[in-house]
Order: structure tokens, then sequence, then C-alpha cells
């Protein structure tokens, strides 16, 4: 069966989609019911801008099956070039979204990244509030590449209908791109700092924060040691101020 085609917009060429986040729940719900691979990003500048550094990052990305706009700057982007997505299409809201949707499915979820206490606290938490997903394994992200391999085999053996991700930046796509076809699972995820917050170890920003695209301020007040990552914003900005004329076109790779 062919795949739905989705609605993007390319920013710097990875297609963003412009999908709500109904829309956006209705189509990873169908992912798990048709057993449809679906690799899930939420995108934000920081990443667009480690894409256009490196290249293996870039088709990692590219080649995802699906990039929603969770990043503020991209929400901005897309509608500074004309091309507006819907809504912004947060990973935190997301994640809650599917474990709703998951409650009336019975879906089986597996959790991976973070630290052990920060995974266990998240995997106790989210079954407490939602008791009917099946939480079918947890592991935290510290391994390295000798252990994929049991890593892999240990979510198999799980057999999730979801998988939610979270490790490094530099790590977290393209982990799951490498692996997604052996993992043999239809939703795969990478949630970043989700488990922290769901575990209770960050605040998730105030709404009032949320609504004036400042949630990275938020966190950076939390995190000062992010500054650096967070060096990226403006100069998205400025990329896409100075490269309208580009910013949808596709971004050379090698």
């Amino acid at each position: 069966m062919a795949e739905p085609e989705i609605p993007v917009v390319p920013i710097f060429g990875l297609p963003f989609s412009r999908m709500n986040m109904q829309d956006t729940v209705r189509y990873l719900t169908e992912s798990i019911e048709l057993r449809r691979t679906t690799q899930v990003i939420t995108g934000n500048p920081i990443m667009v801008m480690m894409a256009l550094e490196d290249p293996a990052y870039y088709r990692a990305m590219e080649r995802a099956e699906l990039i929603v706009p969770d990043g503020a700057g991209v929400v901005w982007a897309a509608g500074y070039v004309g091309q507006p997505v819907a809504e912004r299409v947060a990973g935190f809201d997301l994640l809650h979204q599917l474990m709703h949707v998951g409650e009336q499915k019975r879906w089986s979820v597996y959790l991976l990244g973070t630290t052990q206490e920060v995974i266990e606290e998240a995997a106790e938490r989210l079954q407490q509030q939602y008791p009917l997903v099946r939480i079918v394994g947890y592991r935290n992200g510290f391994f390295g590449d000798k252990e994929d391999k049991e890593v892999v085999q240990a979510i198999r053996e799980a057999n999730p209908d979801i998988l939610f991700v979270a490790r490094a930046a530099d790590n977290q796509e393209p982990w799951i791109a490498r692996h997604k076809d052996e993992l043999g699972v239809p939703v795969m995820m990478g949630v970043g700092g989700s488990f922290d917050v769901i575990a209770g170890k960050l605040k998730r920003a105030p709404i009032l924060f949320q609504k004036l695209r400042l949630e990275w301020f938020y966190r950076l007040l939390q995190q000062p040691t992010r500054y650096r990552r967070m060096l990226a914003l403006p100069k998205f900005a400025v990329k896409v101020i100075r490269e309208r004329e580009n910013v949808t076109k596709r971004h050379p790779t090698p």
C-alpha cells in the first residue's frame, strides 16, 4: 500500500510536515495499525543547523518518514517563506497525545535513553498516567556501538508499537535511522529531554513562555550549559533572512 502523501514545507531541503497535531496523531495511528515503519523527528533550528554542517546527519533527517515542526523557529521560518505550517507540533505534547490514543488502542511502548534513574522514574509515571498502555521495556541511553545489537534485539523481542528514544542530540536521530529497519517498530520517535520533564528532573516552560515562543530560553535558564547549542538559534534566523529565496531548496550534500 502506498504511503499517504504528507504536506510539507522544505526548510533548507528538510521536509517539515505542515499537518496540525490532530492530523499528525491520525497519521501515526494509521502507521501503527498498518505496521508501517515511521521515524518521527521533532525538528528544531538547532537540528537544522547541525544537519547543514554534517552531511550524515542531514541524510538521517532527510530520510525520516515524518519531521514535525517542534521548534518555534521552524514555525517562524515556514511562515517567513510563505509556506506556513498549521501549528507547532511539540514533541512533548505529541508523546502524550500518542499515549492518550494508546490507552484506547491498548498499544505497547518501549522507552530508551537518558540515565537509568530518569528512565525508571519516567516509565513509572507514564504507567500511572496511562495504565492501559503497556510499557513493555525500558533501558538507559548509555551504550556504545558494540552494544547496539543487544539493544536492538531486546526491543525486537519486546515488540512495541511505539519506541521513544532520548539520547544525545547528535546521536538520537542517526541511531534510529541506522536501526529502524531491523527494529521493526511501527513508530519510532526521538523525544529529547521529554523523559527528564516526565520524571520531574526538569520543568516544562510555563504556558506564557510557550505562547511567546520562548521555551528555549526557559530551558536555558534551567540548563545554562546548553548555551553553546543555543547559539544556533540566532544563526538560523539570520540564515533564513539572508537566504530567503533558497530556504525551500535542497541543501547540496556530498
